[in-house]
């Protein structure tokens, strides 16, 4: 595997770790406000932006940080579209540390791989919008998310849901018909979306909800278990 990013101290992905986090390159979805626009695949070519590493230069890190690290986070892109991510996983947990994916939920195959073979300690999956609307996201797959969602909730791995909140892509009864997906238990983030850098230009000037707008909706929701970021 080749990866477009490393954070070598992360205090904020991965709850209540001190972790490292990688970034894969490629992704099967073509959010508008993708903040990560280097990492998307377009057309058959991978195109990154800066400095690279390799498995071996991931794994070199790890193995000099070892006793600080607790935890590590692969994110993207998206992870689950490489074939060879399992084998790199179990690599990483032979240093010691707890995992946590980032994933989209295109590819449960590969999510309830990686679970059943006990690879991974938590799990923040996208729930992007509706499912209605996931088709302006560059993916019509519905049936794959909603799986990732029902095998995320069947497993006994503690994982979260999360949504970035751009006005021009969510509408305020957005938020009421993400509830059959998102369950009425596991914990959901609503995040600001953050403008500027994004993979389509327009959205570099769309404005997010506020967090008083987002815990405004979140209490309206009746449902446990909802918080802002």
């Amino acid at each position: 595997m080749t990866f477009g990013g490393l954070i070598k101290s992360d205090l904020v992905n991965y709850p209540g770790k001190i972790a490292s986090a990688v970034f894969t390159c490629g992704c099967d979805f073509r959010c508008p406000y993708c903040h990560n626009p280097e990492f998307v695949i377009k057309g058959s070519d991978e195109t990154y932006f800066g400095e690279t590493y390799t498995e071996d230069d991931i794994l070199s890190f790890l193995e000099r940080r070892a006793g600080f690290l607790e935890g590590f986070v692969i994110s993207g892109g998206e992870p689950t579209l490489h074939s060879d991510l399992p084998a790199f996983i179990r690599r990483v947990r032979e240093l010691g540390l707890a995992i946590k994916l980032d994933t989209n939920g295109s590819r449960p195959d590969m999510l309830a791989a990686l679970l059943g073979e006990g690879l991974l300690d938590y799990v923040a999956m996208d729930i992007k919008a509706p499912l209605s609307k996931y088709h302006l996201l560059g993916f019509s797959d519905t049936a794959a998310i909603a799986r990732s969602v029902d095998i995320l909730e069947s497993s006994s791995v503690a994982h979260e849901f999360r949504t970035t909140c751009p006005k021009l892509l969510l509408q305020a009864d957005d938020f009421a018909a993400m509830l059959p997906l998102v369950g009425k238990t596991t914990k959901w983030y609503l995040q600001t979306f953050n403008p500027g850098k994004t993979l389509d230009p327009a959205y570099a000037l769309v404005s997010s909800y506020s967090r008083e707008e987002l815990a405004h909706i979140a209490a309206s929701l009746g449902r446990e278990g909802i918080a802002v970021r």
